[in-house]
């Protein structure tokens, strides 16, 4: 399939009819006013628990009314609501929490944390409050969105990552010490989804603050992953980062998988990235060649595209939104519509559901308030304007207050049942699922901007146009605005114009024939050495020696004008040819 413009969800309402106020199945419309202000009322009911029981751990025990750290000791409820803050108008409380994080969250402790979770909740959750700052008021400092404590504050929690991705195959382990690195006896085994899931957040913070590595390890993870489908296309759900060989064979759409697919297409519209896309696109012809039926989604065998699993899992409901994002709406709404049968059928969706029998699987019966089918519903709706999509916020909006509110916030259950409760409200649930309802039901938020207004801003590197819309939802609901990447780019590209051009200098003192050489701080990040081949799907067939390489302009060149011409501004630059 060729590579098509991509439009970023903030635009989609301009082009698609929007048929608000339709009748839903007991004749009466869902009020989105109504149900806005219920999902506000939810939001502080759990928020103003945990400030009050839990912080500063991590997360809420809403059962026992305490608290309990559980990805790290980061408060990171904290860190995960502050951008929903701002999505339902509370700037006052965004300001005020900016400066309780950085008086408080210290990423220098000896805790073993989850890369992945980290990397999606902490500095996904920071990069995206750091360039909503101005928005909600707070006195960004000079240099802004290129500087800024938030922006530190992110760049502290990655640098504490990157020691897992020093592995033979640039794959990352999936735990890491914050103080020490890497455990000497930590398993190389890890997700799929954890190692695919950084190229939003890391090509994020590489383009604020300047520095590639973290955009080049987390491309080198995605291309490793690429690397190592099976001959009919598909990735398994566990591999081995040291061998590069799978441990789990089970490819499908869920758990252990989920994000990587997300963020090739996330990481496509982000960059506008033709690379990225045509490897999701490969990737969807496998999956619906193998693992679609009926419009469900099942799991099989990575190698033989055999029948291992036939369940649909809860954490498969983002892939209908996903569809929208390529523009496949119609097979997005049946797919949706599937999940939704589920979701009305036990007032919320279990972990697993066995569609041939229809019904739960045992053991994996609970529904700790996970936003999937919401967040599906939310990209759908500004997609067609179906009033069914009002509907599952309006079921989920009922359902969730009715089962799982508590006097402590808001409780995970079991489906079956007796709807049995469950000690623990996760971050996520004030990250993704009260704002994908809010937003569900708010077609006018500033997330949805469709390039009819917008923030001006001078930088020391030039004008930055932000606020526009098209925000990039990262795996845990933080909003990255995509114009920012664009903010801060001209002084980096600059540098290494001007590195560039003394190492020039230098050489052709020694020798006028010898070939310019790169250093670390001009050049791409080299992987470890292992096994494999880095390609791109246009050249994965191609023996190593003949792929092609990642070409930059010449030195001293410059299409349009002198090189030197551009450096006016710097003064003078004379080579010494003799």
């Amino acid at each position: 399939m060729p590579f098509r413009l991509l439009i970023p969800l903030g635009l989609v309402c301009v082009l698609l009819p929007l048929h608000h106020g339709a009748p839903g199945p007991d004749g009466t419309a869902p009020d989105p006013a109504h149900y806005r202000e219920r999902v506000k009322a939810m939001f502080y009911h759990a928020y103003d628990s945990y400030l009050e029981n839990a912080f500063p751990y991590d997360e809420l025990r809403p059962l026992t009314c305490d608290g309990h750290d559980t990805w790290g000791s980061f408060s990171l409820t904290l860190i995960d609501a502050l951008d929903t803050l701002l999505i339902l108008g509370n700037t006052s409380e965004f300001q005020r929490v900016v400066e309780v994080l950085q008086d408080n969250v210290d990423f220098d402790i000896d805790v073993n944390a989850s890369v992945f979770e980290t990397n999606i909740r902490v500095v996904g959750g920071l990069l995206s409050a750091h360039l909503l700052s101005k928005k909600a008021g707070v006195e960004v400092e000079a240099g802004w969105p290129c500087s800024g404590p938030l922006l530190r504050m992110a760049e502290e929690a990655a640098r504490k990552l990157l020691p897992a991705f020093q592995t033979p195959t640039g794959m990352p382990y999936g735990t890491v010490n914050l103080l020490h690195g890497v455990n000497p006896g930590e398993t190389p085994v890890t997700c799929t989804a954890g190692i695919g899931t950084f190229i939003v957040e890391f090509a994020t913070l590489s383009s604020l603050t300047g520095d590639p590595v973290f955009e080049d390890v987390a491309r080198v993870a995605l291309m490793r992953l690429w690397e190592s489908r099976s001959d009919i296309g598909l990735v398994g759900n566990h591999i081995d980062v040291l061998t590069g060989k799978w441990v789990a064979q089970d490819a499908g759409i869920g758990a252990g998988v989920d994000s990587y697919f997300e963020y090739l297409v996330k990481g496509a519209i982000l960059l506008q990235d033709k690379k990225l896309m045509a490897m999701f696109l490969e990737y969807n012809k496998a999956i619906r060649n193998y693992t679609h039926f009926d419009d469900w989604y099942l799991w099989v065998q990575m190698y033989k595209g055999t029948v291992s699993m036939p369940v649909f899992q809860s954490l498969e409901a983002y892939w209908p939104g996903l569809q929208s994002l390529i523009g496949d709406i119609d097979n997005a709404m049946r797919t949706f519509l599937n999940y939704y049968t589920v979701w009305k059928q036990f007032g919320g969706l279990p972990e697993f559901y066995n569609i041939p029998q229809g019904y739960t699987v045992e053991k994996r019966e609970g529904y700790p308030l996970r936003p999937e089918l919401i967040e599906s519903a939310m990209y759908l709706y500004r997609a067609t304007g179906d009033p069914t999509l009002l509907e599952l916020g309006r079921d989920a909006v009922e359902s969730i207050e009715k089962i799982s509110k508590v006097e402590c916030g808001f409780a995970t259950f079991v489906i079956a049942r007796d709807h049995k409760l469950d000690n623990r409200m996760e971050s996520f649930f004030l990250a993704e699922t009260v704002k994908y309802l809010y937003l569900l039901f708010h077609p006018n938020n500033f997330i949805h901007n469709n390039g009819s207004t917008f923030d001006s801003v001078m930088t020391p590197h030039g004008e930055c146009i932000l606020g526009a819309g098209g925000y990039i939802f990262n795996t845990e609901a933080h909003p990255i605005d995509p114009a920012a990447l664009h903010c801060c780019r001209r002084l980096k590209e600059e540098q290494w114009e001007v590195e560039d051009l003394l190492r020039e200098f230098y050489s052709l003192k020694q020798s006028r024939s010898r070939a310019p050489r790169k250093t670390m701080s001009s050049g791409p990040w080299e992987p470890p050495a292992g096994p494999g081949t880095l390609s791109s799907p246009e050249n994965h067939d191609l023996p190593r020696e003949k792929q092609p390489a990642k070409q930059r302009t010449p030195l001293l060149s410059c299409p349009s004008q002198p090189f030197t011409s551009k450096l006016a501004l710097l003064g003078q630059v004379f080579l010494d040819s003799s």
